[in-house]
C-alpha cells in the first residue's frame, strides 16, 4: 500500500459542515496473497475484484489521488478499513500475522495525516482471544476508533460463543463494531444465486442483494441468540441502510415477539445498538425511512470507497439536498460518529 505525497492536501479547510465517512477501504499486498493462497471454497467472491484494476489500484493507495478524491465528493475524513472479507477466512497463524500488520500500517497512515484519516481496525477473528487483545491495543495504543469484522468466520456464525471474547472487550472499550458484509457460504450461494451467467450469479450473490441479507442475518442471530443482552452496551454499525433489517423490522418483530422471548422488541434492540449508514447509496427516500425507523441520532455517512466514488461534490451534495435540518444534517454527516467515538475507553481495561 503507497502512502503517496499528503502534503498536496492533508488539512480540511473552510467547510462548516465537516463530513466523515466510515466505510472507506484499503488492501495490502500481503492480505491479497493470503487470499490467493486460500482454499477456493473460502475466497470471497469479491477476491478478483479488489486485487486488479483500478479498484485494486485504488485500495493500495492511500495519499494524493484517495485525498484528491475525497476533496471531489466532499468528504472531510476516511474512517479507512481493510476491505472485505479481511482476514476471517485464513488460516489462524496467517490471520494473527496479518492483522497486526494490517493494524500497524493503518495507524501509521493515520499519523501521517490525523486531519484526514481515521481507522477500524483488523481483527483475527479465528482467533477470538487474539481478537479481542488485538482490538484493546488498537483503541488503546494506535488510537483507532473500533473495528470492523466480516460477518461468518468461515462456517461459523457471529453469534458463536467463541467470539464472545470479542464482543466483551468491544463492549468495555466503548468501541463500536461496523459489521461488512462478506460473501454468503458456498452452499448457500449454489442453492440461492447460481444457474446464471457467471458475472450475473456473483453479482448476485454480492452486492445485487447475497452480501446485504447476509450481514443482516448476522445481526438478527446476535438479537435472537441473547449475545446483545449479554453485551447491552456493545454498539454496531451495519452499512446499506441497515443490510435490509430497517426495511422489515415491523414484520420480525410481529413473527418473533412471542416466540423469541427475549425481554425487549427486536427493534428496541436495532433501535438501541446499532447505527446505520448508506454505504454510498445515496437515496433520498433510504434517508427518509432510516429517519423514521431508527431516528436521526443513529444515522452516520459512509461512501465506500473506492467501490463507489462520487465526484462533483456527491458526498456534500446528498446531505445539502435531504430535507432536514441543519443540525440533523451535521449530526449525519459527523456529529453522531463523534458523539460515539466520544464514548471509547482509550485506556486498557
Amino acid at each position: 500500500m503507497t502512502s503517496g505525497n499528503f502534503s498536496l492536501s492533508c488539512s480540511v479547510e473552510g467547510e462548516a459542515m465537516q463530513i466523515i465517512a466510515l466505510e472507506e477501504h484499503i488492501v495490502t499486498p500481503e492480505i491479497i496473497e493470503a487470499w490467493r493462497t486460500l482454499d477456493p471454497k473460502w475466497q470471497d467472491l469479491s477476491f478478483k475484484g479488489v486485487s486488479k484494476g483500478e479498484v485494486g489500484r485504488r485500495l493500495m493507495e492511500v495519499g494524493a489521488d484517495r485525498l484528491a478524491a475525497m476533496d471531489a465528493s466532499g468528504v472531510d475524513v476516511q474512517v479507512l478499513s481493510l476491505t472485505t472479507p479481511g482476514v476471517q477466512n485464513l488460516k489462524v497463524n496467517d490471520a494473527r500475522r496479518l492483522q497486526t500488520q494490517v493494524n500497524d500500517l493503518l495507524a501509521e497512515t493515520v499519523r501521517a495525516c490525523p486531519e484526514r484519516f481515521q481507522a477500524f481496525a483488523t481483527l483475527a477473528t479465528p482467533d477470538p482471544k487474539a481478537a479481542a487483545l488485538e482490538l484493546e491495543r488498537a483503541v488503546t495504543k494506535l488510537g483507532m476508533n473500533g473495528a470492523m469484522p466480516f460477518g461468518r468466520t468461515r462456517e461459523k456464525n457471529m453469534d458463536h460463543p467463541d467470539f464472545w471474547p470479542i464482543y466483551e472487550a468491544a463492549e468495555a472499550l466503548g468501541a463500536p463494531l461496523y459489521i461488512h458484509p462478506q460473501s454468503p457460504q458456498p452452499t448457500v450461494r449454489a442453492a440461492y444465486y447460481d444457474d446464471f451467467d457467471t458475472q450475473v450469479s456473483t453479482l448476485f450473490a454480492i452486492g445485487g442483494i447475497g452480501w446485504h441479507y447476509e450481514t443482516g442475518i448476522q445481526v438478527i442471530r446476535l438479537i435472537l441468540s441473547g449475545v446483545l443482552d449479554r453485551y447491552p452496551n456493545l454498539q454496531l454499525i451495519l452499512g446499506h441502510w441497515g443490510e435490509v433489517i430497517l426495511f422489515y423490522l415491523e414484520r420480525i418483530d410481529d413473527i418473533m415477539r412471542t416466540s423469541a422471548k427475549l425481554p425487549r422488541a427486536l427493534s428496541d434492540y436495532v433501535r438501541d445498538q446499532v447505527h446505520v449508514a448508506p454505504s454510498g447509496i445515496f437515496s433520498q427516500r433510504y434517508l427518509r425511512w432510516a429517519t423514521e425507523v431508527v431516528g436521526i441520532d443513529r444515522i452516520l455517512f459512509s461512501v465506500d470507497y473506492p467501490f463507489l466514488t462520487v465526484p462533483d461534490g456527491g458526498a456534500r451534495r446528498f446531505l445539502d439536498e435531504a430535507n432536514l435540518s441543519d443540525a440533523d444534517r451535521v449530526k449525519i454527516a459527523s456529529g453522531n460518529w463523534r458523539k460515539l467515538v466520544a464514548g471509547i475507553k482509550r485506556s486498557a481495561t
